[in-house]
């Protein structure tokens, strides 16, 4: 009887050790779920110093920071190519020419007057065929009066004769012909119109005038030369009619 009891209460004090045991397990494992252990970061490897004559790498990160904290500068914007031209010295005005005084008629044009061309840039220039002088400003104007339409410019040559045979008609036409003067010319037999622009002791072969869409003489030029100048000046009266 003894026995079985001795028995009986070894059974239960290893019972009860087990279930100790157990019991401190589950306590452990409900430690270790609530309480999970936190990864310590990678200690970081240095990065090499650069070498003499090298400059140290920038990390991408840090460059795309700097992309975006500091905006690029704008480009500046090309000129557009329909842009004005700054404009170019003042044109003189002289203001409003001489009429015209006994002139005989005219030649290749229905104009009998400088009156009937207002509204366009005139070229006018006094002339007689059998001068050189006269002859040598030719080519210029020749090339000059057809560069430009006839509703912007036309060109008046008033031909005032030197010699007597340069007065006959049949000759200057002729010779308007052989030269290539194609532009209205103005016989001025006796010279009346040809004193009176050109007033005092001395008028000349050639002398050129420009006049403006109101008839202001804006250039005025005695012999050969100053091409440029005249060619310059009539396409600004063209280009723009408020000069």
């Amino acid at each position: 009887m003894s026995r079985v009891l001795a028995v009986a209460a070894l059974l239960l004090v290893i019972g009860l050790v087990v279930m100790a045991v157990r019991a401190q397990r589950g306590d452990d494992d409900q430690i270790a779920l609530a309480t999970p252990t936190t990864p310590m970061p990678p200690t970081p490897t240095p990065a090499p110093s650069p070498r003499a004559g090298q400059t140290a790498a920038v990390p991408a990160s840090a460059a795309s920071d700097i992309r975006t904290a500091t905006p690029a500068t704008p480009t500046p914007r090309d000129e557009p190519p329909d842009a004005p031209t700054p404009p170019g010295p003042p044109i003189s005005n002289e203001g409003p020419h001489p009429e015209l005084r006994d002139i005989d008629g005219w030649l290749q044009s229905d104009v009998t007057s400088l009156e009937e061309l207002r509204g366009k840039v005139v070229v006018v220039e006094f002339w007689t065929f059998g001068c050189i002088n006269c002859q040598r400003t030719l080519p210029n104007l020749i090339q000059l009066y057809g560069s430009h339409s006839r509703d912007d410019l036309e060109f008046v040559g008033i031909h005032s004769p030197e010699f007597a045979h340069e007065a006959d008609v049949d000759n200057i036409v002729a010779a308007a012909a052989d030269l290539g003067v194609t532009w209205p010319i103005a016989l001025d037999t006796d010279k009346r119109t040809f004193h009176h622009w050109q007033e005092g002791t001395t008028a000349y072969w050639p002398r050129t005038y420009v006049l403006d869409r109101d008839g202001n003489i804006r250039f005025d030029h005695i012999g050969e030369g100053r091409y440029d100048e005249l060619n310059e000046t009539v396409a600004r009266l063209i280009a723009d009619p408020t000069l």
